[in-house]
Protein backbone atom coordinates (compact mmCIF):
# COMPACT_ATOMS: atom_id res chain seq x y z
CA UNK A 1 0.00 0.00 0.00
CA UNK A 2 1.48 3.57 -0.89
CA UNK A 3 0.96 6.38 1.03
CA UNK A 4 -0.30 9.22 -0.83
CA UNK A 5 1.90 12.27 -0.93
CA UNK A 6 2.28 14.50 2.16
CA UNK A 7 3.26 17.79 1.74
CA UNK A 8 4.75 20.66 4.16
CA UNK A 9 6.32 23.76 3.73
CA UNK A 10 8.93 25.22 5.77
CA UNK A 11 9.45 28.76 6.03
CA UNK A 12 12.38 30.10 7.97
CA UNK A 13 14.91 28.35 10.38
CA UNK A 14 13.45 28.88 14.05
CA UNK A 15 14.99 28.14 17.36
CA UNK A 16 14.48 24.77 18.36
CA UNK A 17 12.03 24.56 21.09
CA UNK A 18 12.36 23.18 24.30
CA UNK A 19 8.92 21.04 24.63
CA UNK A 20 10.54 18.42 21.88
CA UNK A 21 12.87 17.27 24.25
CA UNK A 22 10.32 14.91 25.87
CA UNK A 23 9.68 13.34 22.99
CA UNK A 24 13.06 12.47 21.77
CA UNK A 25 14.71 9.25 22.50
CA UNK A 26 17.97 8.52 24.46
CA UNK A 27 20.98 9.54 21.90
CA UNK A 28 18.87 11.55 19.66
CA UNK A 29 19.71 15.49 19.72
CA UNK A 30 17.52 18.36 17.67
CA UNK A 31 20.02 19.40 15.06
CA UNK A 32 17.63 22.35 13.68
CA UNK A 33 14.28 23.50 13.46
CA UNK A 34 11.90 25.33 11.00
CA UNK A 35 8.98 27.32 10.85
CA UNK A 36 5.78 25.83 9.32
CA UNK A 37 2.34 27.09 8.80
CA UNK A 38 1.83 26.32 12.43
CA UNK A 39 4.36 25.29 13.90
CA UNK A 40 7.72 23.60 13.78
CA UNK A 41 9.75 20.40 11.86
CA UNK A 42 12.45 19.52 13.76
CA UNK A 43 16.02 17.32 12.27
CA UNK A 44 17.41 15.45 14.76
CA UNK A 45 20.37 12.92 14.63
CA UNK A 46 17.66 10.16 13.88
CA UNK A 47 14.65 11.07 12.27
CA UNK A 48 12.73 14.27 10.99
CA UNK A 49 9.46 15.53 13.47
CA UNK A 50 7.18 17.37 12.07
CA UNK A 51 4.44 18.92 14.93
CA UNK A 52 1.22 20.36 13.10
CA UNK A 53 -1.32 22.03 15.00
CA UNK A 54 -4.98 21.06 14.08
CA UNK A 55 -8.49 22.76 14.40
CA UNK A 56 -9.32 26.27 15.18
CA UNK A 57 -7.52 26.47 18.71
CA UNK A 58 -4.66 24.54 17.85
CA UNK A 59 -4.95 22.64 20.56
CA UNK A 60 -4.71 19.33 18.84
CA UNK A 61 -2.11 17.99 17.25
CA UNK A 62 -0.39 15.99 15.08
CA UNK A 63 3.49 14.46 14.62
CA UNK A 64 4.87 12.93 12.37
CA UNK A 65 8.02 11.09 12.58
CA UNK A 66 10.06 10.36 9.94
CA UNK A 67 13.33 8.00 10.66
CA UNK A 68 16.03 8.05 8.40
CA UNK A 69 16.48 4.05 7.95
CA UNK A 70 13.25 4.47 6.39
CA UNK A 71 14.29 7.20 3.67
CA UNK A 72 15.45 5.42 0.21
CA UNK A 73 16.36 8.40 -1.91
CA UNK A 74 15.57 12.16 -1.78
CA UNK A 75 15.74 14.82 -3.95
CA UNK A 76 16.75 18.72 -4.21
CA UNK A 77 15.35 21.17 -6.18
CA UNK A 78 17.32 24.38 -6.04
CA UNK A 79 14.81 27.97 -6.44
CA UNK A 80 15.18 29.65 -10.05
CA UNK A 81 15.90 32.77 -9.84
CA UNK A 82 13.44 34.88 -11.68
CA UNK A 83 10.25 33.11 -11.78
CA UNK A 84 10.34 30.25 -9.47
CA UNK A 85 11.39 31.79 -5.74
CA UNK A 86 11.20 28.19 -3.49
CA UNK A 87 13.24 25.32 -3.60
CA UNK A 88 11.88 21.79 -2.82
CA UNK A 89 12.73 18.30 -0.97
CA UNK A 90 11.05 15.04 -1.95
CA UNK A 91 12.06 12.51 0.11
CA UNK A 92 10.97 8.05 -0.99
CA UNK A 93 10.14 5.61 1.38
CA UNK A 94 8.75 2.24 0.97
CA UNK A 95 5.62 3.86 1.74
CA UNK A 96 5.22 6.94 -0.50
CA UNK A 97 6.79 10.40 -0.70
CA UNK A 98 6.88 13.20 1.21
CA UNK A 99 7.81 16.53 0.19
CA UNK A 100 9.15 19.76 1.50
CA UNK A 101 8.54 23.38 0.08
CA UNK A 102 11.13 25.87 1.02
CA UNK A 103 10.78 28.74 1.84
CA UNK A 104 13.34 31.81 0.35
CA UNK A 105 15.39 32.21 3.09
CA UNK A 106 16.09 29.05 3.91
CA UNK A 107 19.68 27.34 2.61
CA UNK A 108 18.33 23.93 0.78
CA UNK A 109 22.44 22.91 0.88
CA UNK A 110 22.20 22.34 4.46
CA UNK A 111 19.43 20.00 4.46
CA UNK A 112 21.08 18.33 2.22
CA UNK A 113 24.04 17.94 3.64
CA UNK A 114 21.81 16.97 6.77
CA UNK A 115 20.28 14.31 5.32
CA UNK A 116 23.43 13.04 3.55
CA UNK A 117 25.22 12.88 6.89
CA UNK A 118 22.80 10.52 8.52
CA UNK A 119 21.19 8.43 5.81
CA UNK A 120 24.39 7.43 4.07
Amino acid sequence: MELKVLEWTFFRESKISKDIENILVDGENAMVAYKTIRDLAIFTNKRLIVKDKQGITGLKSEIFSLPYKSIIMWSIENAGKIVDFNSEVVLWTRIGKFKIKLGVDIDVKKIDYLLASYIL
